[in-house]
Order: C-alpha cells, then structure tokens, then sequence
C-alpha cells in the first residue's frame, strides 16, 4: 500500500500546484532562478539568514528515501526522485507560491488554502495516509539502524522480529517502537507547537546532512581511492551549503532545537558505556583465559570426571579456553563427554551465507573430544530465535569428523603440567588446525546416509562419530557464562556511575545469546564472574 500512497500524494500535490500556477501566477516559474534568492537575503540581512532555518523545511524529509537502499537498488531512488519526487515538489512549493502572491494573510495556513474546496476532503485523506507512510519510513530506518549497531556491539543486543519470509531487510524490533511511540507523544504533548517541532526537526536534519558529508569525503578516500583534492571538493561545496541552513538552526536551539541534541547525547552515552563495558568484557576475557595444559594438569588433583552428554559453552572467545570454563571445573569437577565451545560473532560483512554459518574446529588432542564452533553472522544478517541451532551443530561436527583426515598429528602432545606441547602450546595447535564444516543438514539426515552407505559397501560412521551422537541421545547442556562488570574502587563518580548503575542495567535487560538460540532453560546452567574495569 505504501508505493501507491505516496505516488497518489505527489500527484495530488503537483496538479494542484499546477492548478494555482495558472490561475493564480503564471509567472511564477521566474522565482525557480536563484537571483531572486540573493535578493531576498540581501535585503533582508539578519533576518533573511535566521529564515533559513524554517527553509530548510523544505527539503527535510527527502532523507529518508535513502533509508531504503535496504529494500531498493540506488538506481531506482535516483530514478524516482529525478523523474518524480523532484518535479513533484516543485511544481507543489510553485503553486504555493503563485497562491500566497495573491493572498497575504493565509501566510499561516498557505498549503491547505491554495486546495480548491471541490477536492479538499480527498487531499486531506490522500495527506493523513501519506504521513503515516513518511513516519513508518523513519521507523523503518530506526529498526534497521539499530539492528547493525548491535550487530557491531554499539548498542545493547534487543529482540528483533522478521516479518516477512521473502523480503529479508523487513524486521520490527518492539522495544524500539514503544520507546519511538513514547517519545513522539512526549514531544507533542510537551511542545504543543509545530514551529517548535518544526525548529528540532530542521538541526536534527541539517546536521545528519552535514555528517553525511564529512563521512562520505572519507568514503571517497579511503573506500573508493579518489584523489583528495576532489574529496576536498566535494567537502568545500556540498558542506558549506549544509554549514549556512546549520547556522541558521542553531539559531533555534532555545526554541526546540534542544530536543534532538539532548536525545542524540543520551543515545551517544548508551551506545558508548554499551560499547566500553564489552570491549573491556572482552579484554577480560582474553587476558584471563585458561590454558587446556592447565585444565588436564588440575583434573587428577580435583577428580574431575567426564559425565554423559554434550555440552555447549557460550564464550565471546574465537580462540582459546574461557575463564568461565575454568572457574566452573574448579567448583565443580566434572565435565560432559562431548564439549563445544561456542562463540557468536558479528562480523563486518552484510551477509554470511547459511553453509559458512558455522566454523567448527578441534580443541586438543582427538581423546579429548573438544571441539569449537564459531557461530558468524553479518551485520544485517537476522540471528532467528527458531533457528535449529543444538541439530545444525551436531550435524557439522559429526561431518567435520568424518572429514577429519586420519593421519597423525605432526605435533606431539607432552602431558606435564607447565611444559609447551611439542614446541607449541594448545592455542597455537588449534588455530594452526582449525578446519571448516559449513551444513545445513541434521544429524539423523547424515547418520542415515552413512549407515546407508555402510550396508552398501561404503564406509561407514568413524566410532567418535558414533560416540558424539550417542552423546546427543544423553541429552545437551549449554553452559553459559556471565561476567558482571564492577568499576574500582579508586574510579571516579562518573565511571562508576557508568559501569556499576547504566552498564549494569544495560547488561541485564539485553536479550543473551541463550534467548537468541533457542535455548531451553531446563538444560541452561549460568556461571557468574566479577571483572572490575
């Protein structure tokens, strides 16, 4: 509904623009030559610049066609703007014109007076949908903003809801859409003055414009290696226009412009503390994290046993054992038979295809039975809460074992506490033996193709394929750990404030990647930590 809408209203808007043109100013058409601009700002002086905020008006909003490149090819919206949006607009802000050359007073009221009353009631349904349209735009934009934020851990991770099956950038995150809906109510009951909203909506637009041309000189550099003069250019021209409707907006500050620069400064601290208490979960967790020499070292001294059963353990790790681990065998010594050590990441690509979802490798020695599994999604890349996570990863571990190949290890394991292995320590062996099982398959899909081949002739399943599956049928624990970020003692007021209250609360509200995959509480076991950052 939402193409046919806005193309009613730019109709609409440009045949009563052209009704006025003709009845009203015939004219106009000389206003479109920016002397009359230069007149206008000559003559008025001060008063001319301050106008310019209210101006920018004008062009506001056009912005958020962009916001659709998610949905559209560029092409389509240059097309659509050049060939429509843009001669639309025209001839709607003409028409206007012509209109208020012959009536003064209806300054106030100008757009709605300039429609003939014949049409009045049509145009104004046509209007009320077309808002609605431009607002769901917006929020569109919001949903998709947010969801590449906690892709790159910029924002605290929400629950994010596909709602459509074949258009994949179609997503609605309801935490947003309350706070957007909570928000807009706050400004219109509190300012209960469109010029006012009209003021924070101009600065908040200028400077997103303004950024956008900082950001795309960069681009131009670094991206498409332009030479710098012609970024400097393009900076000089595009952002000094951009500078003169920004200090005119400034200009409204008093006036409503505060609203969108105490909302940018609240979100900017979420997105920072948000960011800092993970980056520094992180270097936590790297620094802390436990040699396996030292975890086969404690388990006679502990009488660490394995019991039957796999189990998952959630780490923000890629490489190495997690602290958590090692904080849960020295309290509770005993492990599953089958252990996987798992690690979502984000990574700063678009999309991951489904068969490069999981990454699996070994952990030790074959005995051992340890595995990892790297877990990947790109940025706009949907992490399905229904997704089949506990099959999709037996699966690719039992093919990553059948396709294991059978020779001997180069490097010898020595088994004494404190000694490198074989000239090489177990972190090094596994990232210099990492291999890659990407499936889409079950593990009764493969067992029974297997199986097939087995009465065929073929070979059948590896005995650690056997004993991983039999491990299955004893049931899978998923371990998860949580480390709770605590400011020093010797921090100040406001670090403390950040970490130990906002980051805190932030941390404990976000949704886990136990919620994300599906996991189900009577199977959870939750390890605490505390690091002080």
């Amino acid at each position: 509904m939402f193409a046919p809408i806005v193309t009613a209203w730019l109709l609409c808007i440009s045949s009563i623009g052209i009704y006025n043109i003709f009845r009203w100013n015939p004219h106009i058409f000389h206003a479109l030559s920016p002397v009359y601009m230069l007149k206008f700002l000559k003559r008025t002086g001060i008063e001319g610049w301050i106008s310019l905020g209210g101006v920018v008006l004008s062009i506001t909003g056009v912005e958020t066609m962009f916001a659709d490149l998610g949905h559209f090819s560029s092409l389509s919206i240059r097309v659509a703007f050049s060939f429509l949006v843009y001669p639309c607009l025209v001839l709607a802000y003409m028409g206007e014109a012509a209109f208020l050359s012959k009536h003064h007073k209806d300054i106030q009221r100008s757009f709605y007076k300039a429609i003939p009353e014949a049409v009045f009631w049509p145009v104004f349904i046509v209007a009320t949908f077309a808002a609605v349209v431009g607002s769901q735009a917006v929020i569109s934009a919001t949903f998709s903003i947010i969801s590449q934020c906690c892709a790159l851990n910029c924002f605290p991770f929400v629950k994010i809801i596909h709602t459509s099956s074949k258009i994949y950038g179609q997503i609605y995150i309801p935490e947003v859409n309350w706070i957007l809906m909570c928000l807009c109510l706050a400004v219109t009951i509190g300012l209960r003055d469109t010029n006012m909203m009209g003021h924070a909506y101009g600065l908040a637009v200028t400077t997103v414009m303004f950024v956008t041309t900082c950001l795309m000189a960069l681009v131009m550099i670094i991206v498409w290696k332009q030479r710098i003069a012609i970024a400097v250019a393009f900076l000089v021209i595009f952002g000094s226009m951009e500078l003169l409707y920004i200090s005119a907006s400034v200009y409204k500050i008093p006036e409503g412009g505060w609203i969108p620069l105490a909302l940018s400064f609240i979100f900017m601290a979420i997105m920072y503390i948000w960011n800092y208490g993970t980056t520094k979960k992180h270097e936590f967790d790297v620094e802390n994290k436990v040699s396996m020499n030292r975890i086969v070292c404690l388990g006679p001294s502990l009488g660490m046993v394995r019991v039957p059963g796999i189990g998952l353990i959630y780490t923000n790790l890629a490489s190495g054992v997690p602290a958590v681990f090692g904080h849960f065998v020295t309290n509770l010594p005993a492990f599953h038979q089958v252990l996987v050590f798992v690690c979502v990441k984000s990574i700063q690509v678009p999309y991951i295809s489904e068969k490069y979802r999981l990454m699996i490798s070994r952990v030790g020695p074959k005995e051992y039975c340890m595995f990892r599994c790297i877990v990947r999604y790109g940025y706009k890349d949907l992490q399905q809460e229904n997704y089949d996570f506990e099959n999709r990863l037996v699966s690719g571990i039992v093919q990553f074992v059948e396709a294991e190949e059978d020779t001997t290890l180069k490097t010898t394991f020595i088994s004494s506490c404190g000694r490198e292995v074989g000239n090489m320590d177990i972190e090094k062996f596994d990232a210099q033996n990492q291999d890659h099982s990407f499936t889409n398959s079950k593990s009764s899909d493969i067992l029974e193709t297997k199986i097939w081949k087995g009465h065929g002739g073929g070979a059948p399943l590896k005995d650690e394929s056997l004993h991983i599956l039999r491990a299955k049928e004893s049931g899978v624990a998923f371990i998860l750990g949580h480390s709770y970020a605590k400011a020093k003692k010797s921090s100040s007021i406001v670090k403390k404030f950040a970490i130990n209250v906002v980051y805190s609360f932030l941390s404990k509200n976000c949704r886990e990647p136990d919620v994300v995959l599906n996991v189900p509480h009577t199977s959870l076991l939750e390890v605490g930590m505390i690091y002080h950052v």
